[in-house]
């Protein structure tokens, strides 16, 4: 890729005298707006006709705004422009985002005869992306193999990282890249002026820039993806000395469950100290050495290994607790700082917004007493009526941050809470389901113990987990016996993690049932 080289395409029979037709495509927050208000300074303080326009999308739900800026040759003053942009018809396009770039390359706005794509490698999850219960994040490196076909030049860096560590937003970081891919026919110090003649943090945006026109002039770094962070290495446990004897006594323990399964169980063991506190990692154990037990080095344990990991996720449920305490840390408040960008001498105003429903103000109540609030229907449309609507609490006030800290500060009463018990009482009755396959068919015991992974979360979220659980569970037993059963049953979980109004679990199972009778 040649850096330096001139990318201002003139279009049209008269080229010399084409309009430079200009797309980016921002998310809300990202600055948009602000990076076209500069491209239009440049343009007019170099005494071009310049106009710009946008099309608002709905932040990620339906895409990007779209701003379309159009410049006229120099020397045109009286130039009809249009008001939006055309497939075929874009010379420099600039994406905030990955899957922007994605999206752009879908609409037809890059091509590789003419179009000069800018793009920022890193990821803002779509909300389509957050939705699906599985896994569904978009595959960036596609989108990159994709950019490299359709583009003509393509110059691509982590834009945000890159403004992050200025202080700044990704806007300048783009400008930069805009102004160091030389795809307008402006100077360096041009662009730098606009930014100067705006007067809103101009140091700190002058800086971003600076990083940006590094970034794509310098082929090392013009087309790096960015890098995986590290996994963080978990602390040494601290504590009373009892408790980190009794610590060191549950290691011994993990010690002699199967090779294959003891690194998840350590992880497992781990997090089930965390939520609750060593005698609960006991019963962790507990539970995890009984299917060791039944299991054996003929399948390579991998049931039990399976089970380390599911037990432990089982086990670590998300309550109001559990809420208030990942709420309350100060590792959240030292993230959330950072990703903002926080300076010392700024303070962060923080909301928080909660919508508890009757279920969960029951579960948190003394198990028998939440037990008969339960079946109370009146009871239940009370705390219903007193308690399910949503409330925005300021959790960087001592009046909003207060009563969360106390909540968290419950973890020792959670076992004698209803929540507690409606919880073991399901992981035992699934682990006994997952016992009844194993002799019959131990592959499908396997994947019985992995539909686990359908049930997260809090509130609404943990119970539509729990209706597709049960679900695939009945599912299930409809091919149980069969050669293929497993293979079935990894289908439906699939099914179940695709989609969260349920229609292609739906699908496979009227398949199922298709050849059931």
């Amino acid at each position: 890729m040649t850096l330096h080289e001139s990318l201002f395409l003139p279009q049209g029979d008269d080229g010399a005298r084409a309009i430079t037709k200009l797309v980016i495509m921002a998310v809300g927050g990202q600055g948009g707006g602000v990076l076209t208000g500069w491209v239009e300074a440049v343009a007019r303080a170099a005494g071009r006709a310049v106009q710009a326009t946008s099309v608002a999308g709905v932040a990620q739900r339906t895409g990007a705004t779209i701003y379309y800026i159009e410049i006229a040759p120099e020397g045109v003053e009286n130039t009809v422009f249009s008001l939006a942009p055309s497939a075929g018809d874009v010379d420099v396009l600039i994406a905030a985002e990955m899957m922007e770039a994605g999206r752009a390359i879908q609409r037809g706005f890059v091509t590789p005869d003419r179009t000069t794509l800018i793009a920022s490698t890193h990821r803002a999850l779509a909300v389509s992306e957050k939705m699906v219960p599985g896994d569904g994040i978009a595959n960036a490196e596609e989108v990159m193999a994709a950019a490299e076909i359709a583009a003509r030049r393509l110059l691509t860096a982590d834009m945000e990282r890159l403004a992050v560590e200025q202080g700044s937003v990704i806007s300048a970081s783009l400008f930069g890249a805009l102004a160091g891919s030389r795809a307008l026919p402006f100077e360096r110090e041009q662009f730098r002026d606009a930014i100067r003649a705006s007067g809103k943090a101009v140091e700190l945006s002058l800086r971003a820039f600076e990083a940006g026109f590094a970034a794509v002039t310098e082929p090392a770094t013009a087309v790096a993806m960015p890098e995986k962070e590290p996994a963080p290495i978990a602390q040494a446990p601290r504590g009373p000395a009892k408790a980190l004897a009794a610590w060191e006594d549950l290691l011994t323990r993990v010690a002699r469950l199967p090779a294959p399964a003891q690194e998840m169980a350590r992880a497992g063991l781990r997090k089930g100290v965390e939520f609750q506190d060593v005698i609960y990692g006991a019963a962790y154990l507990d539970r995890l050495e009984a299917v060791a037990a039944r299991d054996s080095a003929d399948h390579a344990y991998e049931l039990t290994r399976e089970a380390a990991k599911y037990i432990a996720n089982a086990m670590a449920y998300d309550d109001v607790i559990r809420v208030a305490d990942r709420k309350t840390r100060a590792a959240r408040t030292r993230r959330i700082d950072g990703e903002m960008g926080k300076r010392e001498d700024q303070l962060l105003l923080l909301t928080e917004f909660f919508h508890p429903r009757a279920e969960e103000i029951a579960g948190l109540l003394p198990a028998r007493l939440g037990e008969r609030i339960e079946n109370s229907g009146a009871w239940m449309a009370r705390l219903d009526r007193w308690f399910n609507k949503g409330r925005r609490i300021r959790t960087d006030t001592l009046k909003g941050f207060l009563p969360l800290y106390l909540i968290a500060g419950l973890r020792g009463y959670r076992v004698r809470t209803r929540r507690h018990v409606v919880e073991m009482a399901h992981l035992d009755a699934w682990l006994a389901t997952v016992e009844g396959y194993r002799e019959q068919d131990y592959a499908l015991a396997v994947e019985v113990l992995r539909c686990r992974r359908l049930i997260k979360g809090y509130s609404d979220t943990h119970a539509r987990g729990l209706s597709k659980f049960d679900i695939v569970l009945d599912g299930i037993t409809l091919v149980a016996g069969r050669e293929d059963a497993a293979d079935w049953a990894r289908r439906l979980r699939e099914a179940a993690l695709k989609d969260e109004e349920g229609k292609a679990l739906r699908g496979a199972l009227d398949t199922i049932r298709s050849f059931v009778g």
